[in-house]
């Protein structure tokens, strides 16, 4: 399997619309930085040490029982075009992406589970799921981790826990975070005020794409930032039982308000993005995720019948650029993007 293979259909942590507050909760991720003892960080290897704990890593993760088929992806071989893709699938960062040196990630066929090699750290496990679902993301991250430490000796100190190549990693080396649709928020002027509490209780806020990028598609990332004399469990339960609650809960209330308040309008807004996505003949990225946020708030309203959940959650993912170039089998400039993308949603929405 390789990165074309995947550019069919979206992720099965992403594409559902299943889980606990599925109409908000589009899913969750839980990650854990690690690092080989006996190693510098990776920004002070060598190429030679670089390619050495590639390969530990690989063979390791390749030897044990992941719950399921897994492959690799040599992410410095790959086309620009295909890393991309792992990225807009949110299997790599983009600073792997865009690094140097031999890196590579390996893959669940499910995509359920990620190990990106030589990133930041030596190693960053991820696990995801859709929906509010951090439970058994951490049940499963947490056995993969134990048998990798069966296996390869972790650099980790008795005081601040597992070092990492970033501070703000160090201790548990766990980043606990969840991807939420907040429109309403956007909508009724309270979400500047709702990512400001949050920044307040030390999250970090992020776009679709993790850090330094926007939240298109009023899409938004939520995650812990401390990560030092917390348990894991502690900052799992946090996010499970208070965090993505309470802002769930703001979201669906402002929903109710518009619905009470601004029927008229939100009928408007919604229906227009409906009818764009079925009969425009051009689409950027841009304008594609802010009318498909649009018409996901409908579906999920009921404004809107006969396009189920997972239909739009696809759309947001395979609609992305690099998607539609490993589609078409070749580089597309910026209109033969947008006009591929516009008849892929022409099509889906359209059947329904």
């Amino acid at each position: 399997m390789n990165p074309v293979d995947l550019c069919n259909a979206a992720s099965s942590w992403f594409g559902q619309g299943r889980g606990l507050f599925s109409d908000v909760v589009i899913s969750s991720r839980i990650r854990l930085a690690r690092n080989a003892a006996g190693y510098a960080f990776l920004p002070c290897l060598t190429f030679e040490k670089q390619k050495e704990v590639l390969e530990r890593f690989k063979e390791v993760l390749l030897g044990m029982n992941l719950g399921g088929d897994v492959f690799f992806v040599d992410v410095e071989q790959a086309s620009t075009v295909e890393r991309e893709l792992l990225t807009e699938r949110h299997l790599i960062s983009r600073r792997q992406a865009v690094g140097k040196g031999p890196r590579g990630v390996i893959v669940a066929v499910d995509e359920a589970f990620a190990a990106m090699i030589n990133e930041e750290d030596h190693l960053r496990l991820q696990v995801l799921a859709p929906g509010l679902d951090l439970h058994s993301c951490w049940e499963r991250i947490n056995r993969i981790d134990d048998m990798i430490e069966q296996r390869v000796a972790y650099a980790f100190d008795r005081r601040y826990g597992y070092m990492t190549a970033c501070p703000t990693n160090l201790g548990t080396g766990i980043r606990v975070s969840v991807m939420l649709h907040l429109p309403a928020l956007k909508m009724t002027g309270q979400i500047d005020k709702v990512m400001a509490a949050a920044r307040d209780c030390d999250l970090a806020v992020r776009g679709l794409f993790g850090e330094g990028t926007d939240a298109l598609g009023d899409l938004f990332q939520l995650s812990n930032q401390i990560t030092l004399g917390v348990s894991e469990m502690q900052v799992v339960e946090e996010f499970v039982s208070k965090i993505t609650p309470k802002i769930a809960a703001y979201e669906l209330e402002a929903r109710k308000s518009l619905l009470d308040k601004k029927p008229r309008s939100l009928d408007d807004k919604i229906q227009r993005a409906l009818g764009v996505l079925r009969n425009a003949c051009l689409v950027s990225s841009q304008e594609a995720l802010f009318l498909l946020s649009n018409v996901r708030l409908g579906v999920n309203l009921g404004r809107i019948e006969k396009i189920d959940l997972a239909t739009i959650n696809e759309l947001f993912m395979l609609t992305q650029p690099a998607h539609l170039q490993l589609r078409a089998g070749r580089v597309l400039d910026a209109d033969q993007r947008d006009s591929l993308r516009a008849e892929i949603i022409r099509t889906r929405l359209c059947a329904n």
